[in-house]
């Protein structure tokens, strides 16, 4: 038989543990904790969960467990490779449930994640409610001020829970840009982060992007593209020739996808900052120069690729595109004049890339008058891989 119980808030101890420890013929715990016993075993997590799958039919452990079991723990990962009937769950003080009753804030407004031992972030859980819990390591603060690189800093409230339970505790507010600050960021620590800004509807008009003399995909060509990308939560999208961003605006606000914009022009790029800046995107990069030879500076896979724009050099390089997609991945082509659409075609063909091609052509009326205002034939390739 197995019981997997957490140890709650503080140092690693079996302190805050109401069990009877001379009931279990074997203890495991990890090789931080601080205990001594005949019967301990400080273990590794693979270490744990060998010996765990070997002894459990035959000998009764526990299985001690930092925080909460049920909170981002090995020990519900272990929990679940077993007999539901061979196991035993005692559940503790969670470094969440411990933060949140000491700030007063409510468990229904808070998204949750963990950057400890990660680089992703979570972008559904992610400033997606009024408060963010985070659980960090050492390495984290770097990667929040990356994902937060286009929002102002007044935007957001942080407050950091340092060593939580300890003698030496300290929740108190907290600056991503403080690097004066006195915390050893390689002990545990969380941060709560509320979002100060109300966010924008998901589907916006095209006045709410700037723009050069109107260098944007419209709205209702936009949508089709979107919609043709398949997008889903946290998959890495790539915009070539990304013009105002609203592709990748929207895509960020509508699926939640990580995003990388590939544009040449510096009167662009300021306006594609701009628009990141007004609809608080997070966790994107935009790349200036040539696209072509920016390519190999993201180490990323994507999983989707839109081609809204790069010229020529961009087209020689679709092969490139189409390699650098991930299994499953999906590459979407938009041009505009029959002459690209030919050129496209071309290099695909001549590299042995199925694809399948679609035309719109749409037709807008606008004002009192239902004025007439024809928008430019569309051509759209789209390349599964």
């Amino acid at each position: 038989m197995l019981t997997i119980a957490g140890n709650g808030m503080g140092a690693y101890t079996f302190e805050n543990l109401t069990l009877s420890l001379e009931a279990y013929d074997t203890i495991v715990c990890d090789k931080n904790f601080t205990e001594d016993a005949p019967n301990l075993l400080k273990l590794s997590y693979k270490e744990a969960k060998a010996y765990i799958l070997a002894h459990y039919e035959t000998k009764n452990i526990l299985y001690v467990v930092t925080g909460s079991p049920l909170f981002f723990s090995a020990g519900i990962l272990l929990a679940k490779q077993l007999p539901r009937e061979c196991v035993t769950l005692i559940d503790n003080t969670s470094s969440k449930s411990y933060m949140l009753s000491r700030c007063l804030v409510s468990e229904s407004e808070v998204g949750v994640l963990s950057l400890h031992g990660r680089s992703a972030l979570d972008l559904e859980a992610f400033l997606t409610k009024r408060y963010t819990f985070v659980l960090c390591d050492a390495k984290s603060i770097e990667r929040l001020q990356e994902a937060l690189t286009y929002l102002n800093k007044e935007e957001l409230n942080i407050t950091i829970g340092y060593k939580l339970g300890y003698t030496d505790e300290a929740i108190a507010p907290f600056s991503l840009d403080d690097t004066t600050h006195h915390y050893d960021l390689n002990q545990p620590y969380v941060l709560l982060i509320e979002r100060l800004f109300t966010p924008l509807s998901p589907i916006s008009e095209d006045s709410a992007f700037a723009t050069e003399r109107g260098m944007i995909t419209k709205q209702y060509k936009r949508h089709l593209s979107l919609q043709h990308l398949d997008l889903a939560p946290n998959l890495c999208l790539w915009d070539v020739g990304a013009g105002s961003g609203s592709c990748a605006i929207e895509a960020y606000k509508r699926y939640r996808v990580k995003t990388v914009l590939f544009e040449k022009q510096p009167q662009r790029c300021e306006f594609i900052r701009q628009n990141l800046t007004s609809h608080y995107v997070c966790d994107t990069q935009l790349l200036e120069g040539d696209a072509e030879r920016l390519f190999e500076e993201v180490s990323q896979e994507p999983e989707r690729i839109f081609v809204g724009g790069g010229g020529e050099k961009v087209i020689a390089r679709l092969p490139y595109l189409y390699g650098r997609l991930k299994e499953n991945g999906i590459l979407l082509i938009n041009a505009i004049t029959l002459k690209n659409l030919t050129q496209m075609i071309s290099v695909l063909n001549e590299a042995g890339i199925e694809y399948k091609v679609i035309s719109l052509s749409l037709t807008t009326y606008k004002g009192k008058l239902d004025l007439i205002e024809p928008e430019r034939q569309l051509f759209q390739i789209r390349v599964e891989k």
